[in-house]
């Protein structure tokens, strides 16, 4: 692809070290680093770049360097519906990677991202050797469906605003409970990731600020009343 790009790694030992600060490697030996090391190939590609496409034959699974990374899914009648936002540090596409069909969904750059990338079935190998990584692989995959589940439990029996002030809670999380968020997506992606459309959307916003729950400013959302968002979150009966 022209907005690929292999990026030859001088430096295996950094890389090393790096790859011992994510979750599915914390803790392995240095051994088992150098193996991992060996096979990875570092790429780099452009804003709005393909990574892979639904229904392609899975070569292997990532992890984000730098960047962030959407997974998505696109219906019969063109919408959108976002399944993950990967970030750095954060691990994608494992699962094809063990049974070594298509992938089942798209991933494309929401910005310049540096992926490292791992091939199946060198992958599979090590995990031959080192059973220590497959274990930390179940792991990963267990947590992978957590969250697949917690999607569909939030599109299944959650309505927008509800979606929204959950979206809004998880930000403020991750920004040590700040009490002003912001936007990390574009209204189009945000929509996409809560499975619904802008119009929506920003019905949505409208509302928890008509009702004096938010104030926006922008991209800059003020948390006003915690409590309240915290209940419309909770709330599990579609209306």
């Amino acid at each position: 692809m022209r907005d690929r790009k292999i990026v030859e790694m001088n430096n295996r030992s950094e890389l090393e070290v790096w790859l011992q600060t994510t979750l599915i490697f914390r803790g392995l030996s240095t051994e088992q680093l150098e193996s991992l090391g060996k096979i990875a190939r570092l790429q780099s590609i452009d804003k709005g770049g393909a990574i892979f496409h639904q229904g392609t034959t899975a070569t292997g699974f990532f992890i984000v360097k730098s960047g962030r990374v959407k997974v998505f899914k696109v219906s019969p009648n063109g919408k959108e519906q976002i399944l993950h936002i990967f970030e750095a540090q954060d691990y994608f596409a494992e699962v094809p990677a063990f049974d070594g069909k298509t992938f089942p969904a798209s991933a494309e750059a929401l910005e310049a991202v540096e992926l490292i990338f791992f091939p199946r079935l060198a992958f599979l190998e090590l995990l031959e050797r080192y059973p220590a990584i497959a274990i930390r692989m179940l792991t990963s995959l267990s947590l992978r469906l957590r969250q697949l589940t917690q999607l569909v439990e939030n599109l299944s029996f959650k309505e927008v605003p509800q979606r929204l002030a959950a979206y809004l809670l998880d930000l403020s999380d991750r920004a040590n409970n700040s009490d002003t968020v912001t936007l990390d997506l574009a209204k189009g992606q945000l929509a996409a990731a809560l499975g619904t459309i802008p119009a929506t959307l920003s019905r949505a916003f409208y509302r928890l600020s008509n009702e004096g729950i938010i104030a926006m400013n922008g991209s800059q959302i003020e948390l006003r009343d915690r409590d309240r968002l915290l209940q419309l979150s909770q709330a599990s009966d579609r209306e």
